[in-house]
């Protein structure tokens, strides 16, 4: 079942979230000097235009980026988000393309680290190979990204992002997501682990939390911004963001943050935020 493409929400509301949480991890990791491996386990085709057929369909990115793209109040860290997607518009003028998360860790990465782009899609994955055939430093791979988690850790680096981002098409998802990412901790207990989740129904995302708590790992921060409350309706209604081994700044980074987003990008006064230690180191 590979019916879902990012193509339809590439900028919406729950993309800000995450790859201003992407950027800051990785703004962490180029600190050091030595270099890092990048793992992007669902990474779909990494580059939208905002004015195809899919993404005018909804038009989501209406009520994300595009509420932040002419604004001079930016928080500093929003800001160089915002930057990062106007390298792709020339300037910035016109807001004509978005990029996935892979694209955010491409023009992030140094010569020293690696990245490897995992997708499953078949319609997609040629074009995520188009996107970043210029990347010397970025590997494009067709498989379960879940596979390469177990496949590729521990990295010959040591150091490392991996950013799990699949579509929950169906329920197992969620449970494939917590066994995932223990397998990895077994192999590769430093490295940062960044998974986003959507809410549709909030029983759904508790079994990551419940998941993960039961797991036994330690420094997991969670954060999540919603649009309205809670529902049993069609739609989702939040997402966030659960990272493992977060950067000591992120959670006093996205307090300062999230206020404002929920301002921006909820104008009508439903949204809401938090930020939470599932477990605490």
């Amino acid at each position: 079942m590979l019916s879902y493409r990012h193509s339809f929400h590439a900028g919406n509301h729950a993309d800000v979230v995450k790859h201003i949480v992407e950027m800051l991890i990785i703004e962490n990791l180029t600190q050091k000097e030595k270099g890092f491996y990048y793992l992007d386990t669902h990474s779909g085709v990494g580059r939208y235009r905002l004015f195809s057929q899919e993404s005018e369909k909804t038009a989501e990115f209406e009520e994300g980026i595009a509420r932040l793209w002419q604004r001079d109040d930016l928080p500093e860290e929003v800001q160089r988000y915002v930057d990062l997607i106007k390298k792709l518009n020339y300037g910035g003028k016109e807001l004509r393309y978005y990029a996935g998360s892979p694209l955010i860790a491409a023009q992030m990465l140094r010569p020293q680290d690696r990245g490897l782009l995992v997708e499953l899609h078949p319609t997609d994955f040629p074009l995520l190979r188009n996107n970043f055939k210029e990347f010397k430093n970025i590997s494009v791979k067709r498989d379960d990204g879940f596979q390469q988690v177990k496949a590729t850790l521990p990295p010959k680096e040591r150091r490392g992002l991996v950013l799990m981002d699949p579509p929950y098409e169906m329920k197992e998802d969620y449970d494939l997501v917590v066994n995932t990412i223990v397998e990895g901790y077994k192999r590769f207990a430093t490295g940062v682990y960044a998974v986003w989740y959507p809410v549709v129904l909030r029983q759904q995302s508790k079994r990551i939390v419940k998941g993960l708590e039961a797991s036994g790992i330690r420094k997991i921060l969670q954060i999540e911004l919603a649009v309205r409350p809670d529902s049993d309706q069609r739609g989702m209604t939040a997402s966030g963001m659960i990272v493992i081994n977060p950067p000591w700044q992120l959670e006093a980074q996205m307090k300062k943050i999230l206020p404002y987003l929920t301002n921006v990008l909820v104008p009508e006064g439903t949204g809401s935020w938090s930020v939470n230690w599932i477990a605490p180191e």
